[in-house]
């Protein structure tokens, strides 16, 4: 009779398919997340301008005054961003090159002269609002007058900016360094706030604007969270990796990292602005405060959660101010390089868009109020970087696999069109005097 070693067969079956398969699966999933890890920073370059100083301000407005009615228009907002920067990425991708060459090649010159002085102003809010929260930042921190603040911002920028030489990999790390500042800061003001978390998911997923000036609010949320610049920036980005002889297959590859780059980088924005929309709502609206200055959020921080709370405020600020000022620069690069045949020296066009900021702080104007109408300005000048960029990712010869699906471009008209109702209906308020 045939005797069966039992012993040998199970060594050779845990041989042949136990370990070796699993070895296999774990070196398999190593491999696919170092190949992601290759493709993300991005979105995470483009996230900043999604937590900037603007957001600051117009959050901390929208949940002290309003209490968490607001919280879906940073939900809905997010959800805006999250497609305009797959299509801007696609875009770019697709092409080889980025939104502001691609209308050079598609638009008269006199079009492009129009975006190209539309994207100038619209660079000029965005700065104003970076370089004001870096200056608050160090004036709240250190008690630095807001004037040297707003120099040494300045020199912060320029130095981070310069690091660009080294690769656009170590702008990457250190915007995502920053990032992560921001984020920590505001968990442990969400973690200290305790708010009402049914409320907040009732107001998340309703939608409300209580009158007049919530609309005002919600349209700055909206130009503070879905940012003109860096539409035209990430078209611009994902060329670092974006292969000259790349195939279809590659792109197609390339596309998909860069979805996932963007879901990652944009929810963790959103998280951080609905926290502030949130901790506002619990700390200042449940006191009866409406807070009308960044400085006045800081200050009553401190007696209502403490000394923890104010300082992670602060140092919030003050990442947010640099990170938004090295990409608001970068942006810049990439407007003036595109739409006409211009050129003008890098520090020269910087101490231009400075300027606002600069003459704000010295006269004394109300940086929370000037934060606010500098993402208004924004919402407006939004419809001109996404209808072009829509009219182009939807023409065949130039986009070819790539080009929009009829269900893209259905959604992206609803976008376009929902940004240029509300600023209709500000203007509206405006005028007739009811914000």
């Amino acid at each position: 009779m045939l005797q069966v070693n039992k012993n040998e067969i199970a060594i050779e079956s845990n041989e042949l398919y136990p370990v070796r398969p699993l070895t296999l699966g774990a070196n398999k999933l190593g491999i696919r997340f170092r190949n992601l890890l290759k493709f993300l920073g991005p979105a995470f370059i483009v996230s900043v301008a999604y937590i900037d100083p603007g957001n600051f301000a117009t959050n901390i407005s929208g949940g002290s005054t309003f209490n968490y009615n607001l919280v879906w228009v940073v939900l809905w907002s997010n959800l805006m961003a999250i497609f305009l920067q797959i299509m801007s990425a696609k875009l770019g991708i697709a092409t080889g090159a980025n939104l502001t060459q691609m209308c050079k090649r598609v638009f008269s010159k006199k079009l492009n002269w129009a975006f190209w002085i539309i994207a100038e102003l619209a660079a000029m809010a965005t700065t104003m609002a970076e370089f004001l929260g870096g200056a608050l930042g160090f004036y709240l921190l250190f008690g630095i007058p807001l004037p040297i603040a707003g120099v040494f911002t300045a020199v912060i920028t320029f130095l981070i900016t310069y690091m660009q030489k080294y690769g656009q990999r170590v702008i990457e790390v250190i915007i995502t360094i920053l990032v992560a500042i921001i984020s920590i800061s505001y968990g442990i003001e969400l973690f200290l706030a305790k708010p009402s978390w049914p409320s907040v998911a009732l107001h998340t997923i309703i939608p409300s604007l209580p009158n007049g000036g919530a609309v005002l609010i919600a349209v700055g949320m909206l130009g503070a969270t879905v940012m003109p610049h860096v539409i035209y920036l990430h078209s611009e980005l994902v060329q670092s990796r974006n292969l000259k002889a790349a195939s279809l297959e590659d792109k197609k590859r390339h596309l998909k990292m860069e979805k996932i780059d963007v879901a990652i980088a944009m929810n963790i924005a959103f998280i951080v602005n609905a926290a502030m929309v949130i901790v506002s709502a619990s700390v200042f609206h449940s006191q009866g405060l409406i807070v009308n200055s960044i400085e006045e959020a800081h200050r009553s921080l401190e007696p209502l959660l403490g000394a923890l709370s104010s300082g992670a405020f602060g140092i919030a600020l003050l990442a947010s101010g640099f990170s938004s000022s090295t990409v608001g620069a970068m942006a810049g690069e990439t407007v003036m390089d595109g739409f006409v045949d211009i050129k003008i020296p890098v520090i020269i066009r910087r101490l231009l868009t400075m300027a606002p900021a600069l003459i704000i702080i010295c006269i004394g104007i109300n940086p929370m109020k000037a934060l606010v109408l500098s993402q208004v300005c924004l919402s407006f000048a939004l419809p001109v970087a996404i209808i072009p960029m829509l009219i182009i990712t939807s023409r065949k010869d130039l986009m070819g696999e790539f080009v929009n699906k009829p269900w893209v471009k259905v959604i992206g008209i609803l976008i376009t069109s929902i940004i240029v109702l509300l600023n209709a209906i500000l203007l509206f308020l405006t005028f007739t005097g009811n914000v």
